[in-house]
């Protein structure tokens, strides 16, 4: 008997254990039913159970000078008085269904603009490295990159739109200055481009690096969108947790 009771009072104490509520990742997990083997794949439930917290959010301080800004262009309602051609040019695009799937990347299973963002900012850095080295002889390449960028800065704006179209509220404004920073990115490098090809090198450079500034403001603005506000089209199969 003696024995019996230190087997059940150790049953117990374990199930009392198992009771107890979870901790960290494992108390999102839930079981679901995709059999595999003898037992159920585990995956997330909560899609914040894999993103990594700032150790200042764990800690409660004052969040960085630029989450604050990010913030702040959220709450200013000034933008919203400069989304009429950004909401024309939108609709447009979108009026078919066939260049609506298109834009949105249904083809891929998720948004094609953050895909295509890599090819003008690629090059436009690539040739901005070239013009700060000096090299007279990497001129010409630092010009064939330039004219690349502006190339490929038309597909990835015209997606772009397409995704600001389905955004709305401090997203949307959000989206608005992010756009009017590329904007700003393409016209400037669109003088640079001019200037080189006019034999006007030190302007071009100039431009160029004002360019890469606007671009990378704008870069900011848009890893805020699709990170910090998850905005971007995805196939319905990616809005179930992916396993662990």
């Amino acid at each position: 008997m003696a024995s019996i009771r230190a087997v059940t009072g150790c049953v117990g104490t374990r199930a009392g254990r198992l009771r107890r509520p979870l901790g960290g990742h494992a108390r999102r997990a839930a079981r679901t039913g995709d059999d595999r083997g003898n037992g159920y794949a585990t995956t997330m439930t909560d899609d914040t159970a894999l993103t990594p917290q700032h150790d200042d959010a764990v800690r409660g301080g004052s969040p960085p000078w630029a989450v604050r800004l990010a913030r702040r262009l959220e709450d200013d309602p000034a933008a919203d008085r400069y989304d009429g051609p950004l909401r024309a040019l939108s609709g447009a695009l979108l009026s078919s269904p066939w260049s609506r799937r298109l834009l949105h990347g249904d083809w891929l299973g998720h948004a094609v603009h953050p895909l295509l963002t890599d090819v003008p900012v690629g090059a436009w850095t690539s040739a901005a490295l070239l013009d700060l080295s000096g090299r007279s002889e990497l001129r010409p390449a630092a010009r064939f990159l330039v004219g690349a960028g502006l190339v490929a800065a038309v597909p990835t704006a015209v997606t772009g739109v397409a995704e600001w179209g389905r955004t709305e509220g401090g997203t949307r404004r959000v989206g608005v200055i992010h756009a009017a920073s590329n904007t700003t990115a393409l016209v400037l490098y669109s003088g640079s481009f001019a200037a080189r090809r006019a034999g006007r090198h030190r302007l071009g450079v100039l431009l160029g690096l004002g360019g890469i500034a606007a671009a990378s403001a704008g870069g900011f603005l848009g890893g805020h969108l699709a990170i910090a506000r998850k905005v971007g089209s995805r196939h319905p199969v990616f809005d179930r947790p992916a396993p662990v």
